[in-house]
């Protein structure tokens, strides 16, 4: 019987940025494919009412999305509910086309289940992302748009290269994302600060109403952390993103000493970091939880930890199409065990 771990061992032949174009074409051709799209939209795609939440007038089948990084260019949107996604976030986009840093810019770590990556923002640019996004949206499921500036851009400029992206993006997407947080734009990580949060989201709020998420690292100072999300959240943010990659190089052996980790060596250095975010802003803002994700467990422990949604992306690479379902099974087995009628009595449990 072909199983993933078959295909796994010939993908894993490949470098893994090669690997990932064949997904990506493979993801691009099969809603063509009616009835192999229509298979795994019914094997994948868990709809239970127990799982389905309105966040923003948004609705929310399950909590489990995609996160940014996979998507970049807006070209497998269709095929996100066949691998059972309740919603999906593209980009990163720049305003401009970028090339990304040198190969080989991307790197598993089989043994950790983990992925290291240092791509650099490449994307076709906000203008092909457009035209992508326009022959889709509105979807069937929320769409997502994480934007960034482009590396040329010096960081005095760089509040006008989010401005140009949340006014072409605002109308083709449910929500936006401000990446302040990647690791591999050089300064990037700089702009996480509170002068620059407040003058990012007045300028937003101006522009659009809506919902804009701030997106952070996981390796900010505790204190840091909250203090900027805090701010972020007072000048208008609609919810924090924890967390992006991580350059603590520690958590993998013989790891690159460039770009970002993720995958299985993520999950506590994220949850913990998320975890002491919501005790400060739980129940006041959006919380989306991100890094290291790829059970039914974790998922169920970062929505107690308060949680709205969540989101993966490494974990698909060792897990295969068939993680997202497996997480929403036994997210729901889980509620049943506890008790729990509807995910929104699970979301926040361990603060309240």
């Amino acid at each position: 019987m072909f199983t993933y771990n078959t295909l796994k061992k010939v993908l894993f032949m490949f470098q893994p940025e090669t690997a990932h174009h064949l997904g990506e074409y493979a993801l691009r051709i099969l809603p063509n494919c009616r009835l192999l799209n229509n298979y795994m939209v019914k094997k994948n795609f868990i709809l239970n009412p127990k799982l389905s939440q309105e966040i923003f007038g948004i609705e929310f089948k399950n909590p489990v999305g995609l996160a940014a990084g996979f998507d970049k260019n807006a070209t497998m949107i269709k095929s996100m509910p066949a691998l059972g996604f309740g919603f999906t976030e593209i980009g990163t986009m720049t305003p401009r086309a970028q090339e990304g840093n040198p190969k080989p810019r991307m790197f598993r770590y089989p043994e950790q289940k983990s992925v290291q990556n240092a791509m650099g923002f490449n994307n076709e640019g906000s203008a092909k992302v457009l035209e992508n996004l326009k022959k889709v949206y509105p979807f069937t499921i929320p769409i997502g748009a994480n934007i960034g500036k482009n590396k040329t851009t010096p960081e005095e400029y760089a509040l006008l290269d989010y401005k140009a992206l949340i006014r072409k993006f605002k109308d083709t997407s449910d929500y936006l994302v401000i990446n302040i947080s990647s690791p591999n734009t050089p300064n990037l990580r700089d702009l996480q600060n509170e002068k620059f949060i407040n003058e990012l989201f007045s300028m937003a709020k101006e522009l659009t109403d809506k919902p804009i998420f701030l997106k952070i690292a996981p390796d900010m100072e505790v204190d840091v952390a909250i203090e900027l999300c805090k701010t972020a959240v007072n000048a208008g943010a609609a919810g924090i993103i924890a967390t992006n990659t991580t350059i603590d190089y520690s958590l993998v052996p013989n790891a690159q000493d460039f770009g970002g980790l993720s995958g299985a060596c993520l999950t506590e250095k994220s949850y913990e970091l998320f975890k002491e975010i919501a005790k400060e802003l739980y129940g006041k803002t959006t919380l989306i939880s991100v890094g290291g994700i790829s059970t039914g467990e974790e998922a169920y422990r970062r929505l107690k930890a308060g949680a709205s949604l969540v989101q993966s992306y490494s974990g698909l690479v060792f897990e295969g199409p068939s993680m997202i379902r497996k997480i929403n099974e036994e997210i729901l087995e889980l509620m049943q065990k506890d008790g729990y009628n509807h995910i929104s009595e699970v979301i926040g449990s361990d603060l309240k």
